[in-house]
């Protein structure tokens, strides 16, 4: 097993000083479109955004042990239910916002065809090489590849095989850096990095659905309450579409799609199906 620490810390300014301002923790694999995302917000509204990224574990952790956070967006529902089981959320602020997709990735140059309905190709695609995603015990990212290499069979063939990230970030400079051969990441991540291509899709139906759920911590400001509002926005949702998400359909209530944990893969992909609107088969490609 390989680590890599990646911290990606950023900060949107240019805003008034007279605004207090929010903190918005996110998944790592949110970087670049929230970035954008809350530039905009604070050219519109004067409410400064001070963004932290890393892994949806770390960041449920450091929010559970004081952290000043406003406002969480977790690559998972695993860690917002783990912060909202702990008291540790606003109430009826939680919703599910984001969707995604996992793909195989391969270094630009790679000549390698896999075909996932065929794991043995997989196999023979890394070589002597290793399969770079994150870390499955704490990366959101790297348990939903864990969960699709299981469900093809050769998970317990590749698992000492595996060069492990802290964050989904981390897995795709490993591919783009040449550093691994194949590596497992967000279609999102992917369509960011020019020095990768996609090798094949893994089918929704080998891992459970990807769900970004967002909500406000206890302690969050007014200035948090916008940007939550902000987020759900046309504008926020186009450029959310524009790098690769899905955005789901808001529920009745704030809070009540995904209140409750999802105990298991085919209630979460039931979810999904019907927050979205797609149907598993016609999930986008």
């Amino acid at each position: 097993m390989v680590l890599l620490s990646a911290a990606m810390p950023s900060v949107a300014s240019g805003a008034q000083a007279t605004h207090e301002v929010v903190t918005a923790y996110a998944a790592a694999s949110l970087t670049d479109v929230l970035q954008e995302i809350t530039t905009a917000f604070t050219r519109s509204t004067g409410i400064p955004v001070r963004l932290s990224f890393a892994s949806s574990a770390i960041l449920a952790r450091q929010i559970e042990a004081g952290a000043d956070a406003d406002l969480f967006l977790s690559a998972d529902l695993e860690w917002m239910n783990y912060l909202q089981q702990r008291g540790l959320l606003r109430p009826n602020t939680r919703q599910d916002l984001l969707g995604n997709r996992l793909v195989l990735i391969a270094p630009i140059n790679s000549k390698v065809q896999v075909d996932l309905q065929n794991a043995s190709t997989l196999l023979a695609a890394l070589g002597r090489g290793r399969l770079a995603l994150g870390d499955p015990a704490a990366v959101p990212a790297g348990r939903y590849a864990r969960g699709a290499l299981q469900s093809i069979g050769v998970w317990h063939a590749i698992e000492g095989r595996t060069a492990y990230a802290d964050n989904v970030r981390g897995a795709l400079a490993f591919v783009a850096r040449g550093e691994a051969p194949l590596g497992v990441v967000y279609a999102t991540d992917a369509k960011l990095e020019p020095r990768v291509r996609v090798v094949a899709e893994f089918e929704a139906a080998t891992h459970a659905p990807i769900v970004y759920p967002v909500a406000l911590t206890r302690a969050a400001s007014p200035g948090a309450v916008r940007l939550l509002e902000y987020l759900r926005s046309d504008g926020a949702l186009a450029r959310f579409k524009r790098y690769g998400f899905a955005t789901i359909k808001p529920a009745g209530k704030a809070g009540a799609s995904s209140g409750a944990a999802h105990t298991n893969k085919d209630q979460a992909r039931q979810r999904f199906e019907e927050i979205t609107g797609t149907p598993r088969a016609a999930q986008p490609r």
